[in-house]
Parts: structure tokens; C-alpha cells; sequence
């Protein structure tokens, strides 16, 4: 395994942070708003699920019980 000096290191990891590309504020509103919105949905569609699942079950349980 090669060792670095730490100003050569330092200097590296400058050189690497200054190529990210960082996103602007309208892309992380936007991008926040989104996952927001699919978290909802996500969430209304196992609630609905859910209470399919328990009706029917809650059926079946009523007809042999």
C-alpha cells in the first residue's frame, strides 16, 4: 500500500471536492417537494392496502367464526 504524505493528500482532496457539482436551491426544493409527494402516495397506497387486506380477512374470520 503506497503512504501519502498529508500535504499530498490535502491537495488531492481538494481537487477531487472542487470537481462536485453541487445543486442549487430550485433543484433541492424541487427534488424535496418530489420525494414528499411519492412519500404520500407511497403511504396512501399501503393504507389502502391495508384495509383491503384486513376486510378481507376480517370476512373470512366472520364467515368460519
Amino acid at each position: 500500500m503506497a503512504r501519502t504524505n498529508p500535504l499530498q493528500f490535502i491537495q488531492q482532496v481538494r481537487s477531487e471536492v472542487s470537481k462536485v457539482v453541487w445543486p442549487t436551491r430550485r433543484e433541492v426544493f424541487l427534488t424535496t417537494v418530489m420525494v414528499l409527494i411519492m412519500a404520500t402516495l407511497t403511504a396512501i397506497f399501503f393504507a389502502l392496502v391495508d384495509l383491503i387486506i384486513r376486510s378481507g380477512l376480517q370476512g373470512v374470520l366472520n364467515m368460519f367464526g
